[in-house]
């Protein structure tokens, strides 16, 4: 019979291997992400165009926007529109800021009078990991959610154009000079926000020589100033 001497390991190198590898062990802790929280806004307007829209944008700066209705009143109902984007640091913070001061849209926000116009049905959210606060309103006497509505609106109204203006590139190029130079005049009233979200189709129509000279330069001019639409 043969015995086999077998040797213990030190305790102390033991004792290290052990440390190591509980080291090695995913800290989950440590890789938690703190939740990303997000601002949403809708608008549902029969008879309109675009008739309903939802525009949500995420503290991380990532935004998407999706539309239904036509792409101009003679048209025939049209797909939808869905189009992602990375908004500006500007309004991002600028968004943030308001909802805060909304109190993130908890409580009243609607003024409750029954004899005003109606702007179209209008839905502000707020998530934040397992908080959710949403106010419906048709018009709100509080200036954050004014503000906020606005700047949303204009947000809208830009991203549309760059629908158009794309349809118009593949289908219709006479058509851009009309729509150009209604986008350039509400760029001028400041009424437009995130220029930058639609700079590829701008792009795409200055460097276009099938495109009308004048058509070409004044999608350049909005390019050139398209921080306009973002910083205000």
């Amino acid at each position: 019979m043969k015995f086999v001497l077998v040797r213990r390991p030190p305790a102390q190198l033991v004792f290290s291997f052990v440390l190591v590898s509980l080291l090695a062990l995913p800290t989950f802790a440590q890789e938690a992400k703190p939740d990303v929280a997000a601002i949403g806004f809708s608008l549902d307007f029969p008879q309109s165009i675009p008739d309903r829209y939802q525009i949500s944008v995420s503290s991380a700066g990532n935004a998407s926007y999706d539309s239904t209705g036509k792409l101009t009143p003679d048209a025939e109902p049209g797909d939808p529109f869905h189009f992602d984007f990375t908004i500006s640091a500007a309004n991002l913070k600028r968004i943030f800021d308001l909802a805060a001061k909304a109190k993130f849209f908890e409580g009243q926000v609607d003024s409750g009078k029954h004899n005003l116009a109606s702007t179209g049905a209008k839905v502000l959210t707020y998530t934040n990991g397992s908080r959710h606060t949403q106010a419906a309103y048709n018009y709100s006497p509080i200036p954050a959610v004014q503000e906020i509505t606005a700047l949303f609106q204009n947000m809208s109204t830009t991203l549309e154009f760059g629908r158009r203006l794309d349809y118009y590139h593949h289908h219709q190029k006479l058509a851009l000079d009309d729509e150009t130079k209604r986008m350039e005049q509400m760029a001028n009233e400041k009424s437009l926000e995130e220029i930058q979200a639609v700079a590829p189709i701008l792009q795409r129509i200055v460097s276009d020589q099938s495109v009308l000279n004048i058509t070409r330069a004044r999608a350049q001019r909005l390019l050139n100033g398209r921080a306009i639409g973002a910083a205000h």
